[in-house]
């Protein structure tokens, strides 16, 4: 076995072992729903076995995580893949951290299905190890882009938290506002799923278009072809489809769309959005009932102040990590990369965006007492924010950070 391959394998091996967590989280919290005994006794025993699943998994990936930067030379942090399961080795992180604070296994019930769908989510994209491009050739790698993950994770946990007080505290059999915006989520959460579903089911059906385009690269029409994985609605501007059998394109990517794969990646997110809304439209008519209902029912027991000050505490702690290397190491690395601090790059302005936004969620909470609800949508919010910028900003907009 080389090591590639063994690397592979140690990131499976934590794959399952964050699913594993997931499921004993689940069965934790069935105690007092199913009426055992000793409710509290139950969710305690099976809560502390979850997280010794998630701590193991954590360790593998850690390992993964070296045995990686050994092989390539650098952090793996550099493309969607490798970005995207840092990303969930960072809320694992976070969450391996919070969770001993007040030892709710609610908190692993909503928190480890989101690591597994983003670990998921990583793995739809190329696992191959390139070169860095001569912009990333830099010790500020590591330093920017780790911290900003570190970051992004602890607001996943206020994530999850502020999702758990709504469920909580919303009135879901009302059709008020807050109610709709909350299917809304689940809305955005079947479509990250879809994405995993859709991206494997067609790998597993060795689904392959290849298109011949002319694609302006750094500014110079050059001709070149493009792969698809999932059948072309958008397809490459005065493509053609060069691959007998597969679905022609049903409209052309706009012109203002820059790059090689940029026709690619807008499939892939219409491919997304058409199928957590398939996928929505046939729950709702299964339920016959709004998604957030039935999580609902789980989180009826708790105490919501308490879930709001979980959700306050994680956003307080990644938010001066997030402030470090989304934008301070950030510009010094731009400074030092292209010659200036700040080009207007849309992957900066959406880092931006984003600590302006938490920063108004801490003044707020802190200064003009926005407690509770309108805290916890806050933390919803800002976390649809950052996963904005992940995946519609590098899938869709191209800038300075399309190489990743």
């Amino acid at each position: 076995m080389n090591l590639i391959e063994l690397s592979s394998n140690l990131l499976l091996i934590a794959f399952i072992l964050y699913a594993l967590s997931m499921i004993v989280f689940f069965v934790s919290i069935t105690g007092r729903r199913f009426g055992q005994r000793d409710p509290e006794a139950h969710m305690k025993k099976f809560g502390k076995i979850g997280y010794i699943f998630a701590l193991i998994g954590v360790i593998f990936h850690a390992v993964f995580i070296g045995l990686r930067w050994y092989i390539g030379g650098h952090i793996p942090t550099s493309n969607m893949f490798e970005f995207m399961q840092f990303l969930a080795f960072a809320i694992t992180l976070a969450f391996l951290v919070i969770f001993p604070l007040y030892s709710i296994p609610l908190i692993g019930a909503f928190v480890m299905p989101f690591v597994v769908l983003i670990l998921a989510y990583a793995s739809v994209f190329s696992r191959e190890i390139t070169p860095l491009v001569p912009a990333l050739q830099s010790y500020w790698l590591q330093i920017h882009v780790t911290t900003a993950a570190l970051g992004e994770g602890a607001f996943a946990i206020g994530f999850a938290a502020g999702l758990m007080y709504l469920l909580r505290t919303v009135n879901l059999k009302e059709n008020s506002k807050s109610a709709r915006w909350l299917e809304f989520v689940m809305w955005g959460i079947l479509c990250l799923v879809s994405f995993v579903v859709l991206t494997f089911g067609f790998k597993a059906a060795n689904y392959e278009a290849v298109f011949k385009a002319k694609v302006d690269i750094m500014g110079t029409p050059t001709d070149t072809t493009i792969s698809y994985d999932l059948p072309a609605i958008a397809g490459p501007q005065n493509g053609t489809l060069l691959t007998q059998g597969k679905m022609q394109p049903v409209f052309e990517t706009p012109s203002f769309m820059k790059g090689q794969n940029a026709a690619h990646k807008l499939n892939t997110v219409i491919w997304s959005m058409l199928g957590g809304t398939i996928l929505y439209v046939l729950l709702r008519l299964a339920l016959r009932k709004r998604l957030a209902l039935p999580l609902s029912r789980w989180v009826q027991d708790l105490d919501a102040p308490l879930v709001d000050e979980i959700s306050y505490r994680a956003i307080a702690i990644g938010f001066p990590i997030f402030t470090l290397g989304a934008l301070i190491f950030a510009m010094i690395w731009a400074a030092e990369a292209w010659g200036h601090f700040w080009s207007w790059d849309p992957k900066e302005v959406w880092a931006l965006v984003t600590w302006l936004f938490y920063s108004a969620y801490l003044h707020l909470r802190l200064s003009r007492g926005w407690v509770g609800q309108k805290s916890a949508w806050m933390a919803v919010i800002g976390f649809i924010i950052v996963m904005f910028n992940l995946v519609f900003v590098n899938m869709v907009i191209a800038g300075l950070h399309s190489y990743a």
